[in-house]
């Protein structure tokens, strides 16, 4: 091992030094990201919830796609969730069911189908939202507003770095 406390920039395949993952900013890193998104989940069930009784925790994502970025078609929804095509539809006619989205024959090309939120749909969602932001606003109260900006810079670096 050299001085600088790396093992001479070997790498295991992943491209990432062997020592580089067992350094104490990596796993406190995996142990607040773990702690992080079961908290996330937890909340993201009980979100759903507040929209509507009959949501299912997995669509409530979907949903504030469509209140971020408006109508969108099908496809584009489910490589954004990360879903398979059947998964999405099978997603949309419940929420169609549910009077959350509405589906219409996209004019540009009539063999797919553009999705957005319903009046009801975009008033439960922005509601359930704007409670959620209230929370992050009363738990963060403490905190610098330069450092929620930051933590939110970081999040998003990291969301991209994960794309990759």
């Amino acid at each position: 091992m050299r001085e600088d406390g790396n093992d001479g920039g070997q790498a295991d395949g992943s491209g990432v030094s062997r020592s580089g993952v067992d350094q104490p900013e990596f796993l406190a890193l995996e142990r607040e990201l773990t702690v992080l998104l079961r908290r996330a989940r937890a909340n993201q069930g009980e979100m759903a919830r507040e929209v509507h009784p009959d949501l299912e925790s997995s669509a409530y994502g979907l949903l504030v796609r469509l209140d971020e970025c408006g109508q969108q078609r099908a496809t584009e929804l489910a490589a954004y969730i990360g879903v398979g095509k059947a998964t999405m539809s099978r997603q949309l006619r419940a929420l169609e069911t549910l009077g959350l989205v509405t589906r219409a024959p996209d004019p540009a090309d009539g063999r797919a189908w553009l999705v957005e939120l319903t009046q009801e749909g975009r008033t439960r969602v922005g509601r359930v939202r704007n409670a959620r932001r209230a929370r992050y606003a009363g738990r963060l109260a403490d905190w610098d507003p330069g450092e929620v900006g930051e933590l939110a810079r970081l999040l998003q670096q990291l969301n991209r770095g994960m794309e990759k």
